[in-house]
């Protein structure tokens, strides 16, 4: 065996004794490395090498046993909710009294309690994807998006095997590696918008991801080996369940994200959307002022969504117009009023 084949193989050997595994696991690497080791005195040192090298690099870099401490306090949750988001009532009020039992079950050292998982059922633009990671920052946890808009092989969630040529982990197990926790907030973003040509199959891997029975041992084919998805928290969301399986929908709690009025885009606007795109242009808070009256102008007619995409980049170039007229010198406060709405609203 030459000095570099002994380096790579050390070098191998020592990342899997520094890693946390189960010990089966462990075991599996082990005999994979011997193997390795007996190939190599044969000279067949470099075709399984980049593979066992890969996998390892994968089982030794998932968070098989680091979870992140959960911030138990309900006025911390309220707060962090309502900071981001008008209204939506229903679905805070439901996710503080999820809130209620998990505190409840921490402080009886119950680790049993699986959380419901609830579908964000809307039209786009009416927060879904938003109040899942306002969700995840209020739990303290690391945040996953799973994105399933045209998703069209059941493969992408759970991998291949690793006897396929540039074989990959799934999607699931991706999110894990990059979050470097166990129980991170793992959003399902838009199960309806899958291809219809995988729709069954991609469905049969949702119901084993949100059954509690089935996602402490949840099978990637690229690791070959259960992993525990059992204290992660799911939130799916569609823009509408027709296309949703009967057996996923029977794992959910629906709950409606209902289209916006336009005195509730005029609260959103003045007291969410505009401070913060100002603050994203760097400019000084007291740079641009809307008057009340000018508000539903805004809001109408370019506000004819549902959601509040429009109202966003309408803000947007308003705001960017207040940049171009600070960096030319032109003034550094501006209030906008029904007679000069019309210079700063932007055109498309």
């Amino acid at each position: 065996m030459d000095d570099q084949l002994t380096s790579d193989i050390t070098k191998l050997t020592q990342l899997l004794a520094s890693a946390t595994l189960p010990d089966d696991l462990r075991t599996k690497a082990e005999d994979m490395l011997a193997r390795l080791s007996r190939q190599a005195k044969h000279g067949s040192y470099s075709a399984d090498f980049e593979q066992v090298q890969h996998y390892l690099d994968w089982i030794t870099h998932l968070p098989w046993s680091t979870t992140t401490p959960d911030i138990l306090d309900l006025k911390h949750v309220k707060q962090v909710l309502d900071s981001h988001h008008f209204g939506l009532e229903d679905l805070k009020h439901r996710f503080l009294e999820y809130m209620s039992v998990l505190i409840l079950n921490e402080t009886k050292g119950n680790t049993d309690f699986h959380a419901p998982v609830l579908l964000l059922v809307g039209l786009v633009g009416t927060g879904k994807t938003t109040i899942a990671s306002s969700i995840c920052e209020a739990m303290g946890r690391k945040f996953i998006r799973i994105p399933f808009g045209g998703m069209s092989s059941a493969l992408d969630l759970r991998g291949q095997s690793r006897i396929q040529p540039d074989a990959e982990p799934g999607q699931i197990i991706k999110g894990l590696r990059r979050a470097g926790s166990r129980n991170p907030v793992i959003l399902l973003d838009e199960i309806d918008r899958v291809a219809d040509s995988s729709r069954g199959e991609i469905m049969g891997v949702l119901v084993e991801l949100l059954d509690p029975e089935q996602n402490n041992a949840f099978s990637d084919h690229f690791i070959d080996y259960p992993f525990d998805l059992s204290q992660a928290v799911f939130i799916a969301t569609a823009n509408n369940t027709t296309h949703i399986n009967t057996a996923v929908m029977d794992r959910l709690e629906p709950i409606l994200m209902p289209s916006y009025t336009d005195e509730e885009k005029i609260t959103i606007g003045r007291d969410y959307v505009l401070p913060a795109e100002i603050q994203k242009a760097a400019l000084a808070k007291n740079t641009l002022k809307i008057e009340d009256t000018v508000w539903p102008k805004i809001v109408r007619p370019l506000g004819f969504d549902a959601g509040l995409r429009t109202l966003e980049r309408t803000i947007q170039g308003i705001v960017r117009k207040t940049a171009k007229l600070v960096v030319e010198g032109r003034g550094k406060e501006f209030v906008i009023t029904p007679d000069n709405v019309r210079d700063f609203l932007p055109s498309y």
